[in-house]
Formats: structure tokens, sequence, C-alpha cells
């Protein structure tokens, strides 16, 4: 199923003349315009959909922007924050969507962006049941929050400490803040099991969904599970997905349509051909003896 059809970004030209009519309007205290200028000159095409489209790159390829950008132009329900800025909402007034006729209100309302902040939280609430720490939970939010609003000028090397806590705040989403900080006070233990459970739980029939990163925490054999969850629910339950991902194990799926973020331009590789995957590739032939050993 193809709810989503195609997404342009803002020409070079119209971001060009946006920033210069607006050289010193809206600067921000660390003088960025995001998400003006992170794709400029990276020629990057109109983005043509599959029922299954993959966007991957390094980091600050775009990934997750293109996907927030995406989410926010077609109004998609989503749980965690991102990074909004003032330039934001501008940036998508010169983005352009096309839907398909099957993209209906009913559709809409089942579809979402889900974050690996989402999972997280998933995560910490039932770790937060079964260990006793949902109070130091409320504490670090509300820290985060104090520090992330905080009017604070270093006045002496005292202040460091509270520069460092001020500086990670206004960073950080509160959830991965939270995570940093809490994740230190909680004995380590495999997380995977219950975060493929939430992906199934969330995924509903006759979706559009917007999946940023969705291998992290899971080993590799519940990337092969999501995997084979993920056709299954384009297949049998008209469902349409858009993700962000470096995993092998979901770049590899079926007639998935892959962008190469860092190529320049910007253009369609088989899972095959993408650097990482050949960074892989790499490893396992110079090991190839050791595999082979009986």
């Amino acid at each position: 199923m193809e709810y989503l059809k195609s997404f342009s970004l803002p020409g070079e030209g119209w971001e060009l003349g946006f920033l210069a009519e607006n050289r010193e309007n809206k600067r921000t205290c660390y003088g960025s315009r995001y998400p003006f200028g992170l794709f400029l000159n990276r020629e990057v095409p109109t983005l043509e959909f599959e029922p299954v489209t993959i966007f991957c790159g390094g980091n600050g390829s775009g990934k997750t922007t293109l996907l927030n950008l995406i989410g926010e132009k077609l109004s998609l329900n989503r749980s965690a924050v991102f990074n909004r800025s003032s330039f934001f909402g501008e940036y998508l007034n010169g983005c352009w969507a096309e839907t398909s006729y099957t993209f209906t209100a009913q559709v809409r309302e089942a579809s979402r962006v889900i974050t690996s902040d989402d999972v997280f939280d998933y995560l910490l609430d039932f770790r937060c049941m079964n260990e006793g720490i949902d109070h130091r939970r409320r504490e670090l939010l509300e820290e985060y929050t104090d520090a992330r609003y905080a009017d604070f000028q270093l006045r002496s090397l005292e202040d460091v400490d509270r520069l460092r806590q001020v500086v990670e705040a206004k960073r950080k989403t509160g959830s991965r803040y939270v995570r940093d900080r809490l994740m230190k006070d909680v004995p380590g233990k495999s997380n995977g099991e219950s975060a493929f459970l939430y992906f199934t739980r969330e995924i509903k029939e006759g979706g559009l969904y917007l999946l940023d990163e969705p291998e992290n925490s899971l080993a590799p054999h519940l990337q092969e599970e999501l995997l084979q969850f993920l056709e299954d629910s384009v297949r049998f339950y008209r469902c349409q997905f858009v993700i962000s991902t470096h995993s092998p194990f979901l770049l590899s799926m079926k007639g998935a349509r892959i962008y190469d973020l860092d190529s320049r331009p910007v253009e369609v590789r088989p899972w095959t051909e993408l650097e990482h995957v050949q960074a892989y590739y790499r490893l396992f032939e110079s090991k190839r003896e050791e595999f082979q050993k009986e």
C-alpha cells in the first residue's frame, strides 16, 4: 500500500532567498537556522516512495530530519518531542508532499512517527513499575526542565558543573536526558524483547509509519524478527513504512527503496552498495578463515 507517494524539500533558490531575507531575523542562541542549510547543495531529488522506503546515511546526513518533516507535513501522530527550531515552520512551508486517495482520515489517525525515545519511554515505564525508580525519573525530569530554561551565566569556576548541566539539557530531549542519567542507576539487562513487543503493539493495520532507527535495543535475531514483522505488515495488513536505519537486516527488506543520503547527489542504491554495508562485508571477508574453522 502506498499512502505517501512523494515528498520534496524546498528548492535551492527558495532556501537561499529566505536566508537572504532573514539574515538576522530569529537567530537562535547557537546561531543556527536549522533545518535551513542542512540539505543545501546536497542535490536531494523529489523523494518517491514505495511500500517500504529507507533513508540511510551517516550522522548528520538528515535521516531523522526528513522523517520529522514528513511527519509534520502530514500531521501524523507522535509522542516524543523533536528539535523544532524557530525556523522549522518556515522550512516546512517550502516542502511539498503528495499522498494517494487511499490516505484517508482513518489512515491518518492510525499512522504515526515512532522514535527511539518512544521505545525508551515504554521500557522505562516498565522498569519503573518493576524496580521502583519512578521517583528518581520525576526528579530528573524536573532537573531537566529547570536546567533547560535556566537564565544562567558563568561567574566563576564553581559554576562549571551547572554550566555543563544547562548545556546538556539544551542539547537533548527530556527522554534522552533522563535516559543518559537514569540508566546509570538501573541494573543492566536486555530490553530487546520488550522493545520488539512495543513495535508489534503500536503498528496496526492500515497505517503509514515513520520509524527512526527501530533497530536500537534489538539484538540481531530480534532485528530479523522485526524484519519479518514489517514485511508481513506490508504484505497482509496494508501498511506503508518510511524508515531511517543502519541495520543490514532492515536494509535487506524485500522491495525496499533505499535513499543513500551520503551520496552526492542523493540517489537510490541497492543495499549491498551502501558504504557501511560494504564495510561489514570487508570485515567478514577479512575474517573468512576464522568463520571456516571446523
